[in-house]
């Protein structure tokens, strides 16, 4: 009788973990940024994978960076920043792609290809990008006669003497020390500490007329009016216009790129080397390399498309806008940030908290 009891456990024990295998096996995990996907076109994948998404959400490349280093497991997709993308890689964290089973590879434009953060593309699909520009609205900069054409609007004192208080920064070393080298002459990416230390000083200039450093709620601040001039990403400017304009604002919020130049950051899907199911990743990275998926991306978020295929079905006032799809002249002046090594690092961090400190 015991060994009846004991078998029948066991059977029970198997179909349960058959049971969870099989669930398992139903659900694909991104790890993604916050409003990336189109509600549409996840519940469109699920029903052509027969499967589950499953997202789960970060701010920025450093949480997503710190998380996965301190262990955390069971994701198949991500989507990093190029200078996040070059650190997993540099980790071995990365699977490398079938490209085979990536029919619609194709689609991407050459432009987005072979960065210098993946050579071949051996281990990233791009999957949308964002400049760092000047956001403003266009009612308060008109009376005030403030041109928005140069990094000069949020760092030269005698333009932001009339809009003090008015402005914003991203708190981001890395964003807004590039925006003050390029401001300078330099290259977002210049490492020399002379340089660095330049740019400091003129970030610390133009410190006391800003009102924050904000990389969060600058968007509901822009909507509302509260702030005129934002160091921001496209992305977020071209959000804060949809909802000014749901608003019923009487103001729109525009983007300026600054002859200077500006930062480009294009996001990749990656498979994690520990990916439970790289299958159903290359069959997401398909699904979003095919040019209406894409676009729907695009006209949700305002992002950059690097899918070529993805143009005809973006909407026409966002293909039209430049800070969006800069021309072949603009987009030279863009640069990918790359990521330091420890000892610069360590550097910009004590350049940072000195700043902050002030």
């Amino acid at each position: 009788m015991m060994k009846k009891i004991f078998a029948a456990t066991l059977l029970l024990a198997s179909s349960l973990a058959a049971s969870f295998s099989v669930q398992a096996a139903d659900e694909l995990h991104l790890y993604n940024w916050n409003n990336y996907l189109a509600p549409e076109t996840a519940q469109r994948f699920e029903a052509f994978c027969k499967c589950k998404l499953i997202q789960t959400y970060y701010g920025d490349n450093e949480e997503m960076l710190a998380k996965l280093a301190a262990g955390a497991k069971g994701y198949d997709i991500i989507v990093p920043t190029g200078n996040a993308l070059d650190a997993l890689i540099k980790q071995n964290a990365l699977k490398p792609l079938d490209k085979a089973q990536l029919t619609n590879f194709k689609n991407v434009n050459p432009a987005y290809l072979n960065t210098e953060f993946d050579k071949g593309n051996q281990y990233s699909v791009p999957y949308a990008y964002s400049i760092t520009l000047i956001g403003y609205n266009d009612q308060k900069i008109k009376e005030l006669g403030i041109p928005v054409n140069s990094w000069a609007t949020i760092f030269d004192p005698a333009i932001l003497a009339k809009i003090k208080g008015k402005v914003t920064v991203l708190d981001s070393a890395n964003e807004l020390m590039a925006a003050a080298l390029k401001y300078l002459g330099y290259s977002a990416n210049d490492t020399d500490e002379k340089h660095w230390l330049e740019a400091k000083a003129v970030i610390l200039k133009a410190k006391p007329y800003w009102a924050a450093f904000n990389g969060s709620s600058y968007i509901k601040e822009l909507t509302i009016g509260n702030i005129w001039v934002v160091h921001g990403y496209s992305s977020d400017i071209f959000q804060a216009n949809v909802d000014a304009q749901k608003a019923g604002r009487k103001f729109h919020i525009l983007a300026s790129l600054p002859k200077e130049g500006a930062v480009l950051a294009l996001d990749s899907m990656v498979i994690h080397k520990d990916a439970p199911r790289p299958d159903l990743a290359l069959k997401f990275m398909n699904f979003m390399l095919d040019g209406k998926n894409a676009a729907e991306l695009t006209n949700l978020t305002g992002t950059g498309s690097p899918n070529a295929a993805a143009m005809p079905f973006i909407k026409p006032e966002i293909a039209k806008n430049a800070a969006i799809f800069p021309d072949k002249v603009e987009l030279t002046k863009l640069e990918m940030l790359k990521d330091l090594t420890s000892k610069q690092r360590r550097t910009m961090n004590r350049i940072w908290t000195e700043i902050r400190a002030r």
